[in-house]
């Protein structure tokens, strides 16, 4: 049985909210949380596993870049019968990964 939309974003959210730089306050959780709320319910049915993890990631950049001050990792792969989610960091090779002052 696959998890509700809510239950994965909740468990993507917990994920990057565990190892985002700096900690995130509940206001900024629940942001994140929405974000990946609506990427979740923009993709329709036909997608697949790797457009969905895409568009979530892509959910996550924005929600950084928006803000500023936050970085965080990706998600590497997301099991939806369970809610497991691995995370990746990124190297600083692609992306700025400095919350403050940039590189």
């Amino acid at each position: 049985m696959i998890m509700d939309v809510s239950r994965l974003a909740a468990a993507v959210t917990d994920a990057y909210a565990a190892q985002a730089k700096p900690p995130l306050t509940q206001e900024l959780i629940a942001q994140v949380r929405d974000v990946l709320v609506k990427a979740f319910e923009a993709e329709g049915g036909g997608s697949s596993g790797a457009d969905r993890l895409e568009r979530l990631n892509a959910a996550l950049d924005a929600f950084e870049t928006e803000l500023d001050a936050v970085v965080g990792p990706r998600i590497a792969s997301l099991d939806e019968a369970s809610g497991a989610v691995t995370m990746r960091t990124r190297s600083e090779a692609g992306q700025p990964l400095r919350a403050f002052g940039g590189q």
